[in-house]
């Protein structure tokens, strides 16, 4: 009877845990929560937040460097989930002085960076044996990646509406991607993004460039890519290889970033 007794007067404790409210703020973020099974939580996600499809059904609190105080709050959620990119923040400064947990989950453009992040974001749930699973499960992933070198020449190209193309230096998650698929960043010598010249693509030389989906879709079709300055003169522009992406999957250093570095270094295999 006591057992029992005891057994009821937690049963409070489990639904509150279980009803717990959480706005997610960066894609790769709120790829893991679906991963760990916790998507019923989840009350409201960043514009970054675009997969599984289904997040598109919940409220979009805003860019994770462009946030809404009043978005998040009305939401009314116990939790907000946070990349580093929405971090320094007076927003979400205001969020936690209105009694918000705000947790930041560790960033990084390393394959070592999933499994940190899986185990914030399930400490943060309180999933600890569903995190558990999924870390053993990418850590699986991770170890059936090659390791030896390819030696092939990588661009990758930045481009959305109303700016110019810009591309990755060192870094930048496409660097880490570009390294962690065993291949070589065309372009070297400096950090972060840069605009696109006809001289450094000339003389990057890259075999492959990799661009996103939505990029391809600002330029307005995979024919003006081509257009670009320089890129013609390249071994990648003559054979015209490209891998169009989904830039979270490859970018985000998530659940989906192993299967996508796959696709890249088989892309490169391929090549001539």
């Amino acid at each position: 009877m006591k057992k029992l007794v005891m057994l009821l007067a937690a049963l409070p404790l489990v639904a509150s845990a279980a009803a717990q409210k959480v706005v997610t703020l960066g894609g790769d973020i709120t790829e893991i929560v679906y991963e760990l099974g916790a998507q019923s939580q989840l009350v409201g996600r960043d514009t970054t937040s675009t997969w599984p499809a289904d997040v598109s059904k919940l409220p979009d609190v805003g860019y994770v460097r462009q946030l809404n105080t009043e978005g998040i709050l009305s939401l009314r959620p116990d939790v907000v989930l946070a990349s580093p990119q929405a971090q320094p923040s007076s927003v979400l400064q205001t969020v936690q002085q209105n009694h918000v947990k705000v947790v930041t989950v560790p960033g990084g453009y390393t394959l070592a960076a999933i499994d940190k992040k899986v185990a914030v974001v399930a400490d943060a749930l309180g999933k600890p044996a569903e995190g558990a699973q999924l870390r053993q499960k990418l850590k699986a992933h991770i170890a059936a990646l090659p390791t030896s070198p390819v030696n092939k020449r990588v661009l990758f190209l930045l481009s959305h509406g109303g700016m110019g193309t810009m591309v990755a230096g060192q870094e930048t998650a496409a660097d880490g991607a570009i390294r962690a698929a065993g291949l070589q960043n065309a372009m070297q010598g400096f950090a972060h993004y840069r605009g696109l010249s006809q001289e450094g693509v000339i003389a990057s030389q890259p075999d492959l460039i990799v661009i996103s989906a939505d990029g391809v879709k600002s330029m307005g079709g995979e024919e003006n890519l081509w257009k670009l300055p320089g890129l013609a003169q390249t071994p990648a522009g003559r054979t015209k290889q490209v891998l169009i992406i989904d830039d979270m999957a490859l970018l985000g250093f998530g659940p989906r970033t192993p299967q996508a570095l796959m696709d890249l270094r088989k892309k490169a295999e391929q090549l001539p």
